[in-house]
């Protein structure tokens, strides 16, 4: 929410979106989200921009093996730093700004090769679908019901604070306020 709420255009593209799929007289179901793309193009870009976890679950190298160049001897500790992959400008063209567009259109499962908030390999959280969807499913829903703004003029300050979880330095506040066409789906108290 903090990203969008700093790019108004993109949170506007997004409730364009859902109001063009999903309409004025249903809300978002979790089988929608599928139906999404600029969706999750906005949760791709969130989760490569805001990483959870900066530094992967350590691996063991089970064999010798070469990696990046480098000579890694078997049973070495690995440490994948997914903060510094995420915002590397080899990777990323304009890697500390939010755009969504990215993930569109033809390169986009390359790009999305290089998004590892949920670790890699066969080692990667089993939970890393669920999450998304449900990702999806809320941010949808949050965008698709409420009209939101800043607290104030000021861009929100997306400072990373301490700890391995990387949580925002400020914490978020915003308004919100139910949008009109959605006023006879969601419950007044």
């Amino acid at each position: 929410m903090a990203n969008l709420l700093n790019n108004s255009e993109k949170l506007k593209k997004a409730q364009d979106e859902i109001d063009f799929v999903i309409g004025h007289d249903s809300l978002l179901e979790e089988s929608d989200v599928s139906k999404l793309p600029y969706l999750q193009c906005i949760i791709l870009e969130t989760l490569r921009l805001n990483t959870t976890a900066p530094l992967l679950l350590p691996h063991v190298s089970s064999a010798d093996c070469t990696i990046g160049g480098y000579f890694v001897p078997r049973d070495t500790i690995v440490m994948v730093n997914a903060w510094a992959i995420h915002k590397d400008p080899q990777l990323w063209e304009d890697p500390l700004s939010f755009k969504p567009e990215r993930f569109e259109g033809n390169g986009s499962e390359k790009q999305q090769k290089l998004i590892l908030p949920f670790g890699l390999g066969r080692r990667a959280c089993p939970g890393a679908p669920l999450a998304q969807q449900v990702m999806g499913w809320t941010l949808g829903l949050l965008i698709q019901c409420f009209d939101w703004k800043r607290v104030s003029k000021e861009e929100i300050d997306m400072t990373e604070g301490l700890g391995t979880i990387m949580p925002k330095a400020i914490p978020l506040e915003l308004m919100c306020k139910v949008r009109p066409s959605m006023e006879k789906l969601v419950p007044k108290d």
